[in-house]
């Protein structure tokens, strides 16, 4: 019978997003089930797990260099030290499995898992597998992927999953008229929706500034998070009049609402957005952030060949573009209406339940075992 359930994700919104989902989804399951977060003191995780009511216990941060450099050598130690905390915050809660989202805590959570004889489960929530996540998918059959041809042995595609605010999210447009004078928009005006992480995108500010004016002489509004510390530079790079609402907000509090307000996005394509976007069935022109391994452009690419986005390169991304491109789509409700329903075909909402039924097959596959000796 499955008791505790120990999740392990922290450091980015990427890993700790996905796992508050799955313990959502077990909670409405099952009430009485204990539910454990796995992080760290210092990443997001601290503040978003109790926010939403979980428990969280910690384990120091033990990056893994992608390449040989001097603090290599002092890994080893590290990472013995956090898998003993992770063994102890296992044996505490008396986890019947473990699942883990990559990221720091994820392979000490691994580790003490398999040296105890506990039940894995993995998730990736990217096209390329992080290093903690290529070592979880070695101690486990239970592997869930949020992409076709994702490198993992036995992955089986899920999706990734996603809070339920944004699953039961309405689009219609009396919802969108309600959520754009929340906001100060005009109700019928249709709306572009900005932004580029907690802490926005400098390129997209700039590009997007420099063309507020045909932006909203077209008859389309903006709503932009800029982030915290660009917002006030924006807000004084922009026009003093112009034909349509631009509201400037250093940060979102509520994606759900933005996206109920908007029409289309201009983002970049971390993992997590491309999903919510699907989810959502909201269009977007992507923006990858050009850095790691070509990730971003990967996670975009199933939606955009589905015919559900547009992709721009970073070093591509100019006010033309926005004006042949991005507004041809925004200015045509015919074009907005296809997009977005191609759009809505690419994702996978039922990702949470999912994992969920992972779960449960990985905690009834469980078998006596004498304990492990932690990977060396």
């Amino acid at each position: 019978m499955l008791r505790s359930v120990v999740l392990a994700g922290g450091g980015t919104a990427g890993h700790v997003e996905p796992a508050l989902a799955v313990a959502d989804a077990l909670r409405a399951a099952d009430p009485r089930l204990r539910l454990t977060l796995l992080g760290t003191e210092s990443g997001l995780e601290a503040r978003l797990v109790p926010a939403r009511g979980y428990e969280l216990a910690t384990v120091p941060k033990v990056p893994l260099p992608r390449r040989p450099t001097p603090s290599l050598l002092t890994v080893p130690g590290r990472l013995a030290g956090a898998v003993s905390q992770a063994s102890a915050a296992l044996a505490q809660v008396r986890a019947d499995v473990v699942v883990g989202f990559g990221g720091y805590v994820s392979v000490p959570a691994y580790l003490a898992a398999r040296r105890a004889g506990i039940p894995i489960v993995v998730h990736e929530a990217n096209p390329l597998p992080g290093v903690a996540n290529r070592i979880g998918a070695r101690f486990t059959s239970y592997v869930a992927v949020s992409y076709p041809n994702t490198p993992l042995r036995g992955g089986r595609l899920t999706g990734i999953p996603l809070r339920p605010e944004i699953l039961r999210l309405d689009r219609s447009p009396a919802a969108a008229r309600a959520a754009r004078a929340g906001y100060g928009l005009d109700p019928d005006l249709p709306t572009l929706l900005v932004f580029g992480g907690s802490q926005g995108a400098r390129r997209l500010n700039d590009v997007i500034v420099s063309v507020a004016g045909e932006i909203t002489s077209s008859g389309v509004q903006v709503l932009h998070a800029a982030g915290p510390k660009n917002a006030d530079t924006v807000l004084a790079e922009l026009p003093a009049r112009l034909p349509a609402p631009y509201v400037v907000r250093p940060y979102l509090d509520h994606m759900a609402s933005a996206y109920a307000a908007a029409d289309m996005a201009l983002c970049r394509s971390g993992a997590m957005t491309c999903a919510e976007l699907a989810a959502v069935g909201l269009p977007a022109g992507y923006v990858p952030l050009p850095h790691g391994n070509g990730e971003q452009r990967r996670n975009a690419l199933p939606t955009v060949e589905a015919g559900g986005g547009l992709i721009v390169d970073d070093a591509d991304l100019s006010a033309q573009w926005i004006c042949t491109e991005l507004l041809s789509v925004l200015t045509s409700a015919e074009r907005l209406a296809k997009m977005s329903a191609a759009c809505a075909g690419s994702g996978h909402p039922d990702a949470a339940n999912a994992i969920v039924a992972m779960i449960r097959e990985a905690a009834a596959s469980r078998r006596r075992q004498p304990p492990r000796h932690a990977a060396r």
